[in-house]
């Protein structure tokens, strides 16, 4: 099978490409540094299999690449190696595409058994995380709130809390909008002030609810 590997630091790029090769039945036909990166790689080499991190700042996230990816080449089956063990994460991702979502944690025979997995069509979910995708299913929507937190946010507000959501970091936010540090982090209080959010993995969720990846 036909491998691209997606990873915006170069030795996990290297890495993975090396234990991939060294398979009888796979072959690392391109890399990619971030999401557009990665699309163009699928467009150019039609891998059997994208193995892609979700973040990769400062360029396009994995969470953006996969919905492209699957609308344009949807033969293409997409493997998100990750960091983040949060439900909400894995949530969004199968929605748009992927077929399975894998920890960079987890043994090499494992990453293995996910990539054949997925290439004979079927979904792969990282057993510590089965249990919370069934979580969310069953919690369905909440109800909306009456009057809607959004509108207590500033417009630079609304500009860094995707940013956040998507799991960049307060440098890389701060390049991206060109502002200090400092003023991210005092941005990032007040979002969760505002929206009386507690933790980054409840923050994501609203993101989610509110389709706000993209904004």
């Amino acid at each position: 099978m036909k491998l691209v590997v997606a990873d915006d630091h170069a030795v996990v790029r290297s890495g993975f490409s090396m234990i991939l090769n060294f398979q009888p039945d796979m072959e690392v036909v391109g890399t990619a540094a971030d999401g557009q990166e990665a699309y163009e790689a699928v467009a150019r080499h039609q891998p059997d299999v994208l193995i892609m991190d979700l973040s990769m700042p400062p360029g396009e996230g994995g969470l953006e690449a996969t919905k492209k990816i699957k609308a344009d080449f949807p033969d293409t089956k997409i493997l998100i190696l990750t960091m983040y063990d949060d439900e909400e994460y894995l949530f969004h991702v199968l929605k748009n595409g992927a077929s399975g979502y894998v920890l960079k944690s987890t043994p090499e025979e494992e990453l293995l058994f996910a990539i054949r997995t997925v290439h004979a069509g079927d979904t792969y979910i990282h057993p510590k995380m089965a249990k919370s995708l069934v979580r969310e299913w069953m919690k369905g929507d909440p109800e909306e709130p009456e009057q809607d937190p959004l509108e207590l946010l500033s417009k630079r507000e609304l500009e860094v809390l995707p940013l956040i959501a998507k799991g960049y970091g307060n440098k890389e936010i701060a390049e991206q909008l060109f502002i200090s540090v400092k003023t991210v982090e005092a941005h990032k209080a007040k979002i969760m002030e505002k929206l009386n959010i507690k933790s980054r993995s409840e923050l994501v969720t609203y993101v989610m609810k509110r389709k706000l990846f993209d904004a």
